[in-house]
């Protein structure tokens, strides 16, 4: 191994250390079993991601940024799966007509559920956790 690799490799290992450091949380207290809360007084612990008059009954919302796509199937039933398509991990790109479509290569989700409704896809979407509160919807 010449001298140029190992100092790669040495800079990575060195990285992957202080991030599995950085990783930790603690509050002092010695007891870090559970973690804290991002929003103080939020039962969910995450950051806002909507509020629920913007997912439309019977679709969905696209969340770009966070890879999420949160779908209200019936009225006040809020779904949230990843966005990211289980065929060749293309970002869907719209929800009409009760699915979440990717533009891909037309793999069509289930709101409902994320179950394929037509492939190439063979996977349903993954589930995410979100919280529904006081008309805010939030990460979880």
């Amino acid at each position: 191994m010449n001298a140029r690799r190992r100092t790669v490799l040495a800079a990575g290992a060195a990285g992957a250390a202080a991030l599995a450091t950085g990783c930790g949380s603690s509050d002092g207290d010695g007891d870090d079993a559970s973690p804290t809360p991002s929003a103080p007084g939020d039962a969910t612990g995450g950051a806002e991601l909507a509020r629920t008059g913007d997912i439309p009954v019977g679709g969905g919302t696209i969340f770009k940024e966070q890879k999420i796509v949160v779908t209200q199937p019936t009225e006040g039933d809020f779904k949230a799966f990843s966005a990211v398509c289980t065929h060749a991990s293309c970002l869907v790109s719209t929800v009409s007509d009760g699915t979440i479509n990717c533009p891909c290569h037309g793999s069509k989700f289930s709101i409902t559920d994320a179950a394929v409704e037509a492939g190439p896809a063979t996977r349903p979407l993954p589930a995410e956790q979100i919280g529904v509160s006081g008309g805010a919807i939030r990460l979880g």
